[in-house]
């Protein structure tokens, strides 16, 4: 078995799962036991201030929304670029971090670029697996940039870039037009 971590999961349009419709989610881990990610598109409704507020800590001036990043209740998990607050290097110059003091430096660093998420995706051994055989889920590269763009429009551009790849997978992505409409 290959292993997904690094590669961004893209739901297919034909994924009946409502809580992955139309998601890209960043696989953190895959073993044959399982495998975990991030929805990576879908921001929620609080700022992390507001959380800060809500577990009693003192505000972080951070208006940033934090993102689900799935529907399995978790702890929170930060992806940023900072790598003396660290716990795993997911992508070069991308990492992760769980644990409650590095993620509280995380937000008060002023240039930090980061990312909360509150929950995650969990797969169980063979479960993803199966998913995929049956044409829920592609697969592609993970960008850093990606897990710090705006969210919207961000499955279809990464659904794009994957049909890009199949259709013309020879021809350099700068050689192509925006709109294939101008061939």
């Amino acid at each position: 078995m290959k292993s997904l971590a690094g590669q961004f999961l893209v739901a297919s349009p034909h994924l009946r799962d409502p809580n992955f419709a139309h998601s890209v989610v960043l696989m953190l881990q895959h073993e044959e036991q399982g495998a975990l990610g991030v929805v990576i598109n879908r921001p929620g409704d609080k700022t992390v201030d507001e959380v800060w507020e809500m577990i009693g800590s003192e505000p972080c001036g951070c208006d940033q929304l934090v993102h689900v990043g799935g529907p399995v209740p978790g702890p929170l998990i930060a992806l940023h670029d900072q790598k003396k607050h660290s716990e795993r290097e997911i992508l070069p110059k991308l990492y992760m971090s769980m644990q409650k003091d590095a993620i509280d430096a995380i937000v008060r660093e002023k240039k930090a670029r980061f990312r909360l998420f509150s929950g995650h995706s969990g797969w169980g051994g063979g479960q993803l697996e199966n998913e995929m055989r049956v044409g829920g889920w592609l697969t592609t590269p993970a960008q850093p940039s990606a897990v710090f763009a705006d969210p919207d429009g961000l499955w279809k551009s990464v659904c794009g870039e994957i049909g890009r790849r199949i259709i013309a997978p020879n021809i350099p992505a700068d050689r192509m037009p925006k709109d294939p409409n101008l061939n």
